[in-house]
C-alpha cells in the first residue's frame, strides 16, 4: 500500500468526470489546513487504496474519503465530511447532516448516475499543474 502521511486524508475521485474534477479544484482551493491529499479512482494509488479497503466500485459509484488507519466513508457522507473541513460558510453544509443517510444517498445516486450526461466526461484524467502535484498521489 502506498505510503501515505498519517496526517491526511485521501479524496478519491472519478478521474474523467468533469463534475469530480471540478468538485476537487474546489476541494483544493478551500483545503486551507492542507487536510487533503487526491488520487483518482483509475491511478495506481487509487487501484491500490481501492484493493486495500475491499470495495468493489463497480456497485459503489462515489467518491471515497479514506482516512489511514482510522476508516472510509462514501457517498454523501464523504462529500459532507469533505465540505465540513472546510470551516467558513462551507459550515453551513452541517445543516444536511439532519437528513438521514439513506435519503442524503439517494440524492447522491442520483447525481453520480448523471453526472457524465449533465457534466460531460473526459478522455483521460486530469494532470495537475507543478504547483498542485503535491496534493496528487499517483
Amino acid at each position: 500500500m502506498t505510503n501515505i502521511p498519517k496526517n491526511k486524508k485521501v479524496i478519491l475521485f472519478d478521474g474523467v468526470c468533469n463534475l469530480c474534477n471540478s468538485a476537487v479544484t474546489t476541494a483544493i482551493k478551500y483545503d486551507k489546513n492542507n487536510a487533503f491529499l487526491f488520487a483518482s479512482l483509475q491511478s495506481k494509488t487509487g487501484k491500490s487504496i481501492i484493493e486495500y479497503l475491499k470495495i468493489d466500485v463497480t456497485k459503489i459509484d462515489s467518491i471515497i474519503l479514506y482516512e489511514p488507519n482510522v476508516a472510509y466513508d462514501i457517498k454523501s457522507t464523504a462529500a459532507l465530511k469533505i465540505m465540513n473541513a472546510f470551516g467558513g460558510f462551507w459550515s453551513l453544509t452541517k445543516l444536511f447532516w439532519i437528513f438521514p443517510e439513506g435519503f442524503r444517498d439517494l440524492v447522491y445516486d442520483f447525481i453520480a448516475k448523471n453526472r457524465y450526461k449533465w457534466f460531460g466526461k473526459k478522455e483521460s484524467c486530469m494532470i495537475p499543474t507543478k504547483e498542485l502535484k503535491a496534493k496528487f498521489l499517483n
